[in-house]
């Protein structure tokens, strides 16, 4: 049994350090009160940091920002599972069952990829907010609404998308405050791009955004009418995704690497 004083950082979506997104994990053996995990989440500083506790079967996972705590996150996910592979919890042949506020995951290790299913998330067509290109200096083509209070952009090009500046406090204002903005890929071993702004959680830009593709992967497939893809996910760390509609569900597929763990004090 692990230190339940261990804390890990993870790099997601990545093989190699300081690339994709940075995540805090912790196994717990005891609950911890929500407000110590909101303050542990704060002092890690990054976009999340997943506290797991085994329940019997699988195990309970809660995910922090360093503002509030989110329902699913797809990359503290990942970087969980990796640390419970890594630490000799599971076996590389067995699957990994979290049960989050945001639904029941299932992740499996194949050689050094870990996919992850997710449920899809619903999107509305809608009109395109009247603040959308002063708050983020570009005009969509499609503009959508999505479950967890997400709204989608769809830009006419990867360039629109590269070099949009949101402003974050009109995104707030404006309720723009879980964004992500998309388009195809130039690339040709890329389906499409994206970048996620999610400033109401105190994450300005996400680096990369597992739980986002709940949504973009059923809206691309529909859009390129194909089943498996590729996302990129161009923030300045960046990540590259493999992911696909399974019936309902999503699979996100992703690398990941420990940079350290670290023994508590407190």
């Amino acid at each position: 049994m692990i230190n339940s004083k261990t804390i890990f950082q993870v790099d997601a979506f990545a093989d190699e350090a300081f690339k994709g997104n940075p995540a805090g994990v912790m196994i717990l053996y005891a609950p911890l009160s929500e407000n110590w995990m909101q303050n542990m989440a704060a002092e890690m500083n990054l976009s999340e940091t997943a506290f797991v506790m085994p329940n019997g079967k699988g195990y309970d996972i809660r995910f922090f920002t360093p503002a509030a705590e989110i329902a699913l996150c797809g990359h503290a996910t990942l970087a969980s599972a990796h640390i419970i592979y890594q630490l000799g919890l599971k076996a590389s042949n067995e699957h990994i069952h979290f049960k989050a506020k945001g639904g029941d995951l299932i992740i499996t290790k194949d050689n050094n990829f870990l996919t992850m299913t997710f449920p899809q998330y619903g999107f509305t067509k809608t009109e395109v907010p009247l603040s959308f290109k002063e708050s983020v200096g570009f005009e969509p083509v499609e503009f959508y609404k999505s479950d967890y209070n997400w709204t989608v952009a769809v830009a006419e090009n990867q360039q629109q998308v590269e070099q949009c500046q949101p402003n974050f406090e009109a995104l707030k204002s404006n309720g723009l405050g879980h964004l992500m903005v998309t388009s195809e890929g130039n690339d040709r071993d890329v389906d499409f791009v994206v970048r996620c702004f999610v400033p109401d959680m105190g994450i300005n830009e996400d680096p990369v955004t597992g739980s986002a593709h709940c949504a973009l992967t059923p809206l691309w497939a529909n859009k390129l009418n194909k089943g498996e893809m590729v996302s990129h996910q161009i923030s300045k760390r960046g990540g590259v995704l493999k992911v696909a509609v399974t019936g309902d569900k999503v699979e996100i597929k992703g690398k990941a690497i420990t940079v350290f763990e670290a023994q508590l004090k407190i």
